[in-house]
């Protein structure tokens, strides 16, 4: 039997992911901070898909608890065979106008709590010949877009690096870059997204669904939907300049800052 463990599995792709990979049948541990949401969603999976589902509530920006996941993906008797690295979060306002320390925290989530449970993950995988692990990165990665896609054009190199040094061990690597997806994710940061034509949203099943495409014919990237597929293109061969100025988001500071 397969066991995935997915950060931030209550809401959005976390969720997505987990509900696709209980319908294929695999076992969950599923990682968020909030342990009754965890478990109401837990319920459900059990009840929809018959798969054993573990919860494992973790801030992973706690030293400590980032360690209990960690130890859960080395657990020779519960191998976990695929990490979904989902955990993460955004900020409204452009890098001068936010707090330091959520820039800090941010960076954290989104660099360093996968780093280190890649590394935790990767040489289980490697001894038992095979697993995965998709790295969820953003096509805000291929653009300027402050501290969040620094983060992600970060988690996107590491993510085709690892795939190289796994891949003789029969073990994939898939960086994840989805664009405006309808999930929680900016309701949750306080960002206005009113201006978007509906065009540019992605649904959270069509971003797995096709994540789980590229994953099986072991591509290193994957990305959802002709418009995002074309912007990654425009990002990679236009020059800098160009995509700076016409396709990063506005540096405007939020309301009522100086």
């Amino acid at each position: 039997m397969t066991t995935v463990l997915i950060t931030g599995a209550s809401a959005g792709l976390g969720a997505a992911f987990a509900r696709r990979f209980a319908a294929k049948g695999c076992d969950l541990v599923l990682v968020a901070r909030d342990k009754a949401r965890l478990e109401r969603a837990a319920d459900t999976l059990r009840t929809d898909f018959g798969v054993s589902v573990e919860v494992l509530a973790a801030d992973l920006l706690e030293p400590a608890e980032c360690r209990t996941v960690e130890e859960r993906l080395t657990s020779p008797d519960e191998p976990v065979h695929v990490l979904v690295n989902n955990a993460g979060f955004g900020l409204a306002a452009p890098f001068p106008y936010s707090p330091l320390e959520d820039e800090e925290r941010m960076l954290d989530l989104l660099v360093r709590v996968p780093l280190r449970l890649s590394h935790a993950a990767a040489p289980v995988m490697r001894a038992r010949g095979r697993g995965a692990i998709l790295n969820l990165s953003s096509v805000a990665g291929l653009l300027p877009t402050g501290t969040y896609g620094a983060a992600k054009a970060w988690i996107t190199a590491f993510s085709e690096s690892l795939r190289v040094d796994l891949a003789p061990y029969g073990v994939r690597v898939l960086a994840v870059c989805p664009g405006f997806t309808r999930t929680e994710f900016q309701d949750r940061a306080g960002m206005d997204v009113s201006s978007l034509p509906a065009s540019a949203w992605l649904e959270a099943d069509a971003v797995v669904s096709q994540a789980l495409k590229d994953l099986h014919h072991n591509r290193p990237v994957s990305i959802t939907g002709w418009r995002y597929k074309a912007y990654a293109l425009a990002a990679r061969h236009l020059p800098r300049s160009v995509v700076a100025k016409k396709m990063a988001r506005p540096r405007r500071p939020p309301v009522g800052t100086d």
